[in-house]
């Protein structure tokens, strides 16, 4: 059994360029990329052939798993201009909004219900995690033109700016179940987290506001080569990360906020900076989807079924319902409903975070619970969005042709950039 980080981004590599030998031959099949790495890592792992092994607590595991949730965070965000939206902002405001509240809350009722062992603190804490959505795996929908535009740019802005929501939910919570550990005094616990989450709001604005505004200026005096036009996006996203967490800030948080701010200070960087970020952190994804395979494979033998049972409704009814609930009132069809509702897939954010919280508080008794509950639900994500992705896009194009010329589906709307990275095959 190997344990060697070395040996892991060998055999990575190896993978990584095998399936891009293949990439072109399996588009347009239910094969997707995450797909392929997480079944070699459970093929590889303990509980496969055992050829290699990951501890969820290694310290190069969680630097890979932050890495690419801090250029992710940052990419989303800068490339999704609110500006932009203008009058369409309703439909993803709402998921945003009270979706994703309602999808919380839903979560940790549920949670409560079915695991009587875990106090309600470690309850949230699996409502926060699986709360947001992954733009990687919802690729495929929110970049193929058959989907009306509204409904692709609601899913592309809510899976772009949802997991920055829901990243405070998280900390507050684990905040809550180290107090109930007795870590450290709850005042003590809570007032750390609003300076996390201050300073690295704090952060962000400046290192987004400042480079972006720098970034303007060097291109319209023609300063900066277009090759260095692109990296500059993946510089500011590793500089708010770092600063933040020197000064005590939240990086993640600071990574988003200066995502946002960037865009706000640069409107050319959605149109050419994100692209190549974009494709840094979808290698690493796919890294940390090998690894999250590794990790499943290991503790796949320990799964039940009121494990399994919760997975299931966090993908549809917890997902579902408050989805419904948010677009009251919008006029759209109950399959433009549904359709939104199970295109939530869970993926990158969630693994990352069930990953921090294994690191600073997996000592609490309710750990093994919370770490099954969400390498159950997102195993199952990433399968199941996968293989109906292409199916559900064929059964929905033909209802939405059906509904009358001024059915809100058909508005056209304005597109906005869409992730472009290697987490989907491309589609023919």
């Amino acid at each position: 059994m190997i344990v060697e980080p070395a040996v892991f981004v060998v055999i990575f590599a190896a993978l990584l360029f095998t399936f891009s030998l293949i990439s072109r031959r399996i588009s347009g099949t239910v094969l997707t990329a995450p797909m392929f790495f997480v079944a070699l890592g459970v093929l590889l792992s303990p509980g496969g052939i055992d050829l290699l092994t990951l501890p969820a607590t290694s310290s190069f595991v969680l630097l890979v798993a932050e890495v690419a949730l801090v250029i992710t965070l940052f990419t989303d965000a800068a490339r999704i201009d609110i500006r932009s939206l203008g009058e369409d902002r309703w439909l993803p405001g709402r998921l945003l909004l009270f979706g994703l509240l309602l999808t919380i809350g839903a979560g940790i009722a549920l949670a409560a219900l079915f695991f009587l062992d875990l106090t309600l603190a470690e309850a949230g804490l699996i409502g926060a995690i699986l709360a947001p959505t992954d733009a990687g795996l919802g690729q495929a929908i929110v970049n193929n033109p058959k989907v009306p535009v509204q409904i692709r740019q609601a899913l592309n802005v809510e899976s772009g700016l949802n997991d920055g929501g829901a990243i405070p939910f998280f900390f507050l919570f684990l905040a809550l179940t180290e107090a109930e550990a007795e870590v450290a005094p709850i005042s003590l616990l809570l007032s750390l987290l609003v300076e996390q989450i201050g300073l690295g709001v704090i952060v962000g604005l400046a290192i987004g506001f400042t480079g972006g505004w720098l970034g303007r200026w060097a291109v319209s005096r023609g300063w900066i080569s277009r090759i260095y036009w692109r990296i500059d996006i993946l510089a500011l996203a590793i500089i708010s990360w770092l600063v933040a967490d020197a000064v005590g800030g939240s990086g993640f948080i600071a990574a988003f906020v200066g995502g946002l701010a960037t865009a706000a200070a640069f409107i050319h960087v959605q149109k050419e900076e994100v692209s190549f970020a974009e494709a840094e952190a979808d290698i690493l994804n796919l890294a940390v989807f090998f690894i999250f395979g590794l990790v499943a494979g290991g503790l796949i033998g320990n799964v039940g079924w009121t494990i399994v049972l919760y997975a299931v409704l966090s993908l549809t009814i917890i997902r579902m319902v408050p989805v419904a609930i948010s677009l009251l009132g919008t006029h759209l069809g109950r399959e433009s409903i549904l359709f939104l509702g199970w295109f939530g897939p869970r993926g990158l954010a969630s693994i990352v975070l069930l990953l921090i919280a294994i690191d600073e508080a997996g000592s609490i008794a309710g750990m093994q619970t919370i770490s099954l509950v969400v390498i159950t639900t997102v195993f199952i994500s990433v399968f199941a969005h996968g293989i109906t992705a292409n199916p559900a896009i064929r059964w929905y194009t033909r209802r939405v042709a059906a509904l009358p010329p001024d059915a809100p589906e058909r508005k056209e709307g304005k597109e906005l950039p869409t992730r472009q990275g290697v987490s989907t095959t491309e589609r023919e």
